[in-house]
């Protein structure tokens, strides 16, 4: 048997008491309850209170009050404080957020500490700096004797839900921005990952956030995460999730037409040129897909590789892919990459595998499911691929590497761009000509270009196409969960 990282006192007391809604400051009970599975195992991992309408009310009620009282008579320098000290907080207890990411998430223990609580406490340490920089203008018009000026004002009570692939991290991205500037938060984890969200509603309150300005509601999208969206109470909707879904969100927005953004679904294409630095392109191009399981929406899926260079690309890959350490997010001796997040997914993303080799792909690596516990699916490498094949086309969210080969530029770039979505795509050249213009005319919100992955609190992120619209973080992030106002005075 596999050992186990001990879990820490503070995280057997959070899993062991109530572990109910955070609405207002206080722990409540939902409509019934739901239990999370640890992808680890497949076992039960605990048993979370699930919201419903109800419970949605109460929160949204709960938001609203701290919006109108509390939070809004605080002063831009006070507002910084709390979030600074949220940060500091996040950073003090990185071991317990990564216990409970790899509990109900899968991921490695020191992935979830070292990444996702490192790099939330950052987010909220960049957007404390921005309360007391959010500023309007004064506008010299053409009107005699006007005086016009703008007022940057926060847009309410907003409803945020967030995904199961970065259960903090995803929260962090929307909570820090909206918290900044101004607005009260009503939070819906996914049903899969909900425990951290939890632990930060508690960890807000210790570092002297208001009560309500927010709270936490588990429990399903068709639920909690409906009733959110449609909420006449809710000013703003944050999503992050499938396309398919937020179509849905929009749908339901329209009541009370409050504003929306959307972080959707992607397909990324990665482009290895003949002239790419192939020590850093073939880890960098592996690692664009298997990092996080392959379950990331910027996961560079599409790996077009020159036909010069194919061979040798992919000998690469597939060294890497069996050298990877597969197992549970809290072995003790640590692993590469831990399950996919549930049964589901682990039947969707092997049914994309066979579906590729029924149509004609060669997988050169992985292939299946790995072992008879928990949801573990093999790092698999296909190639002879096709662009037309539904696993070059439709969004995996496994680890699963589509590798095509290519001989024109102008060719790959009309292929890289052939598809739904547009959140991120990427290049491996040292033609710094190619690298421009490739960048100009790729169609996605981030390019990357001889790297891959990295973001900053402080560089917008987000998509076109069926990729969503609006932009997180850096000043965009602000814009989104505010609004302006324009005083005319005589």
């Amino acid at each position: 048997m596999t050992a186990t990282i001990p879990l820490l006192s503070s995280v057997e007391a959070f899993l062991a008491g109530p572990l109910s809604l955070r609405i207002g400051g206080h722990r409540l009970d939902g409509d019934g309850e739901f239990d999370v599975v640890d992808p680890s195992t497949g076992g039960h991992l605990c048993t979370v209170a699930r919201a419903g309408e109800r419970e949605v009310d109460l929160a949204v009620a709960a938001a609203r009050r701290a919006f109108d009282g509390a939070w809004s008579a605080l002063t831009a320098d006070e507002r910084s404080k709390l979030l600074w000290r949220l940060a500091e907080l996040i950073d003090e207890r990185a071991e317990v957020f990564g216990q409970l990411d790899a509990l109900d998430n899968g991921k490695p223990f020191a992935v979830a500490r070292d990444v996702d609580a490192a790099y939330s406490a950052r987010h909220f340490r960049y957007f404390a700096g921005w309360p007391s920089k959010i500023e309007g203008a004064t506008i010299p018009v053409s009107e005699p004797d006007r005086l016009n000026y703008t007022k940057i004002e926060p847009v309410g009570v907003c409803g945020l839900i967030a995904p199961w692939n970065y259960p903090l991290l995803m929260a962090a991205w929307k909570l820090a921005p909206a918290l900044a500037a101004g607005n009260c938060v009503v939070l819906k984890p996914a049903e899969q990952t909900p425990l951290s969200a939890l632990y930060l509603a508690d960890l807000a309150l210790e570092a002297g956030f208001p009560e309500g300005v927010l709270n936490v509601v588990p429990g399903f999208g068709t639920e909690a995460g409906a009733a959110l969206a449609a909420h006449p109470g809710v000013d703003k909707v944050g999503f992050t999730g499938s396309t398919a879904t937020g179509r849905r969100i929009v749908e339901a927005s329209m009541g009370n037409l409050k504003k929306v953004s959307l972080e959707l679904g992607g397909k990324a294409a990665n482009i290895v040129f003949a002239d790419a630095d192939l020590e850093k392109a073939i880890p960098g191009a592996f690692w664009a897909l298997f990092g996080n399981n392959g379950q990331s929406c910027t996961a560079g899926a599409r790996l077009y590789v020159h036909s010069s260079i194919h061979d040798r690309v992919l000998e690469g890959l597939i060294g890497l892919a069996a050298k990877l350490s597969v197992g549970p997010g809290m072995a003790a001796d640590g692993h590469d990459l831990g399950p996919v997040i549930s049964e589901r997914q682990m039947r969707t993303v092997t049914g994309y595998i066979d579906s590729g080799v029924s149509e004609g792909a060669e997988c050169v690596a992985g292939g299946g499911r790995l072992g008879k516990e928990g949801f573990f699916v093999a790092p698999t490498v296909l190639t002879n691929v096709a662009d037309d094949m539904r696993i070059a086309r439709e969004e995996i969210f496994g680890p699963v590497l589509c590798v095509l080969s290519f001989d024109d530029e102008d060719d790959v770039l009309a292929r890289a761009n052939d598809t739904d979505y547009g959140l991120a795509a990427g290049l491996w050249t040292q033609d710094v000509t190619r690298a421009r213009t490739m960048a100009s005319r790729l169609k996605a919100g981030t390019i990357w270009i001889n790297c891959w992955g990295e973001t900053d609190a402080a560089s917008p992120f987000g998509g076109m196409k069926q990729s969503g619209y609006g932009r997180e973080m850096g000043k965009d992030a602000i814009a989104l969960y505010s609004q302006t106002k324009s005083v005319w005075l005589a």
